[in-house]
Order: C-alpha cells, then sequence, then structure tokens
C-alpha cells in the first residue's frame, strides 16, 4: 500500500465553505420563518420558508453552473480561447426564469406576501456573509 493513498485528500478549495453557505441558508431561513410562525405571522413564515428554499435552490444550481464552466475552461487550457457550451447559458436563463415563475406562482395563488420571500431569499446572502466571515476568522491551514 503506498503511503500517499492512506493520506486523506484535502476539499478542494471553497468546498467547505459552499457546504456551509448551504446548510447556513436553511438555517437562517427557516429559524426566520419559524420565528415568524412563533408570533403568529404565518403568511410572513410561509414566505420566508419559501424563499428561503428558492434561495438554497438557486444556490446549488449556480455551484453546479459554475462548475461546470470550470470543467469544461480547465478542459480546454491547451486551447486559444475556451467555449463554453450553449447549454450552460440556456441552464442560466432556465434557473432564473423558473424561480420567477415559482415566485409568481406562489404570490398570486397562495397570497403570499412577496417581501416575505424577499426576505427569505435574502437567506442566502446572510449565510454567504457568515461564511465569509467564518473564513477569515478561522483560516484553514
Amino acid at each position: 500500500m503506498d503511503a500517499k493513498a492512506a493520506e486523506p485528500v484535502a476539499p478542494a478549495t471553497g468546498e467547505q465553505t459552499e457546504r456551509r453557505i448551504g446548510w447556513l441558508t436553511l438555517l437562517f431561513g427557516f429559524a426566520a420563518a419559524a420565528i415568524a410562525a412563533a408570533l403568529r405571522h404565518n403568511p410572513w413564515a410561509a414566505g420566508l420558508a419559501v424563499g428561503t428554499a428558492l434561495g438554497w435552490l438557486n444556490f446549488r444550481w449556480l455551484k453546479r453552473a459554475v462548475d461546470t464552466l470550470v470543467v469544461v475552461s480547465t478542459a480546454q487550457k491547451g486551447g486559444q480561447e475556451p467555449r463554453v457550451p450553449i447549454t450552460t447559458y440556456l441552464a442560466a436563463l432556465f434557473r432564473y426564469g423558473l424561480l420567477g415563475f415559482t415566485v409568481y406562482v406562489i404570490f398570486i395563488f397562495l397570497h403570499v406576501p412577496l417581501g416575505s420571500m424577499v426576505l427569505g431569499f435574502c437567506a442566502l446572502a446572510a449565510a454567504a456573509i457568515a461564511a465569509s466571515a467564518w473564513e477569515i476568522l478561522n483560516p484553514a491551514d
């Protein structure tokens, strides 16, 4: 058995931070929804939960798109100009279209306040800030 094979493999740069952003998004958003529900603001609690779920889903899709761009550009490293498949751009348009359509349907048919969904979506920003502060205060060796 090779000595290198026994050593643990370090995670890719930023992978731990990405995982932290994912679970912090859900934690912050659903905690805010739980507080709103405890205060008997049920439409706002629903909006916060929906916005949080959409923010988390958007983050996952965005991460996948960026990972695809990295793989494509490094695979074409020797070429003069890396070519990004058109499907990558279409997936980004689809992502934003689907998120917008979902918010529209929830707002119109379920009468959830739009502001609560936007605030729930902001859980992603709060999680990114918290994860960045964590990385600054506790840098990896």
